[in-house]
């Protein structure tokens, strides 16, 4: 048995892919059908802490402006917007891409593997990759007949 890729979260061999998650998925080589790759994003939690704190600032600065004067509702204007516009960047900052593999296997449609780290989700498909390409090429050999 030939082994392409082992690491902590995945194994490929020449015969089975093995995604190691709580509950290893094993597949066979052979039963793949319809590779392929998948890159999204995944997003941070909704926006609604973002928008109640803005809509409490900005509350508060029209509060401030008619009980304090124009002088206190610019100052809490500008806070509101900052601290909005803060918000809003780091939720966008932890929001992260997700990479994973996509095949069809037995007649279903099944998520391979999925990873966040780009470097060893392109080790992992580079090897399964080599497998599905390395088990094609010895099955087509074996059927070759000498005349």
């Amino acid at each position: 048995m030939r082994t392409y890729y082992r690491g902590p979260d995945a194994l490929v061999t020449d015969e089975h892919f093995v995604w190691r998650t709580s509950s290893s998925q094993i597949y066979t080589v052979d039963g793949l059908r319809n590779v392929g790759l998948v890159q999204g994003r995944v997003d941070a939690p909704a926006p609604a802490a973002a928008l109640v704190t803005a809509a409490g600032l900005f509350t508060a600065a029209a509060v401030s402006w008619t009980a304090f004067g124009s002088a206190a509702g610019y100052a809490m204007a500008a806070l509101a917007v900052f601290a909005t516009a803060a918000m809003v960047a780091a939720r966008h900052q932890r929001a992260t891409r997700v990479w994973q593999l996509h095949a069809t296997y037995r007649g279903l449609g099944v998520t391979l593997y999925s990873s966040s780290d780009e470097r060893v989700f392109n080790q992992v498909a580079r090897a399964l990759r080599r497998s599905i390409e390395d088990g094609r090429h010895t099955r087509t050999t074996y059927r070759l007949a000498a005349a």
